[in-house]
């Protein structure tokens, strides 16, 4: 299958080279529950894929009308343990994370069949959402990385999942909000091992420094930029915008791979309340992605409580100023 990992690599190569960004898109959970889903709950937005597939596709419809050009699927929080443990068996477990990649590509088809191809836009992309182990504890500790297991421990975590993935043939795939080093360690070991998964990787920092779990981002990326087999972009997401400029200038000074940034809005999660709080960063979305850019980013998009208008924005503001071609 290495002809796999080479189209892909190659694939995105090119739209970078003809069109210089390539536009993510925003917040997947923040968008359901803005039209009345209820997520409180272990699986988030993954609890959908079963009960209410038809509401992610739409999220994923209009994220693309809003000028995204990669779709990020509804994987994060899913996992087949997790699945197992609500209930759901192995079979239908596998089936639930496949649906999440086949939501995105048939929202993507239809968009595409609609006429969506003016200058500028290429056929939008569809990457598998791999979440850190901490989006299955559900318990926030995303947002701190201290999961105490092994790198051994952490890869048979994963396995499964990108495994079962693979089987939809995604464009590629997201592992995001990775917050701690040794879970960083363990996904280098599983792009060597799946050597045929094309796939970013972006990391969840505490200030424009440092990963949640205190390593500094430049000495947490290292392992993954040993292990260059299917790496195609690094950076980060879910981290407050004021934070992204210094990050990505620290992630430029260690390697020449395209990166990636799509942060939150600035709020601070409380893991004890389960619930975003604080101030909304004061930034214009439009013209934080001009100094993203300028800072290196090329993957640019939105993270938690970003929503379409934030893409639509940064899309406009981008063309506007830097143009595709």
């Amino acid at each position: 299958m290495a002809w796999v990992i080479i189209e892909a690599m190659s694939l995105l190569s090119n739209l970078l080279d003809s069109q210089k960004w390539l536009m993510l898109d925003g917040g997947l959970a923040t968008e359901l529950e803005a039209r009345g889903h209820n997520l409180d709950d272990v699986l988030w937005s993954a609890r959908l894929l079963a009960d209410d597939p038809a509401a992610i596709r739409r999220v994923h419809a209009d994220y693309l009308h809003a000028g995204a050009d990669i779709l990020i699927t509804a994987s994060y929080q899913a996992s087949p343990a997790g699945f197992q443990q609500q209930g759901y068996s192995a079979a239908e477990a596998a089936n639930l994370l496949q649906r999440s990649v086949r939501l995105a590509q048939e929202a993507r088809d239809a968009f595409w069949a609609e006429g969506q191809n003016r200058p500028g836009r290429s056929r939008p992309l569809v990457a598998a959402s791999v979440g850190p182990y901490g989006a299955y504890l559900a318990d926030g500790s995303e947002y701190s990385g201290q999961y105490g297991l092994s790198v051994a421990d952490l890869v048979t975590f994963h396995q499964p999942r990108l495994h079962i993935l693979s089987a939809t043939r995604p464009d590629l795939f997201a592992f995001e909000t990775i917050p701690s080093a040794r879970e960083a360690q363990a996904i280098a070991h599983l792009l060597g091992e799946y050597s045929e998964m094309p796939a970013w990787v972006s990391f969840s920092c505490r200030d424009g420094l440092h990963i949640n779990d205190g390593t500094p981002l430049a000495e947490a990326v290292r392992p993954l930029l040993a292990q260059p087999a299917g790496l195609v972009a690094v950076g980060v997401n879910c981290t407050a915008p004021r934070f992204v400029p210094d990050l990505l200038r620290r992630l430029s000074a260690v390697t020449d791979l395209p990166l990636v940034a799509y942060p939150n809005s600035g709020e601070r999660y409380d893991t004890d309340r389960r619930c975003w709080i604080g101030l909304t960063t004061p930034v214009d979305f439009g013209r934080a992605a001009e100094a993203w850019f300028d800072a290196g980013a090329r993957l640019i998009g939105g993270c938690c409580r970003t929503r379409p208008e934030h893409i639509r924005r940064m899309r406009v503001a981008l063309e506007a100023r830097i143009g595709r071609r």
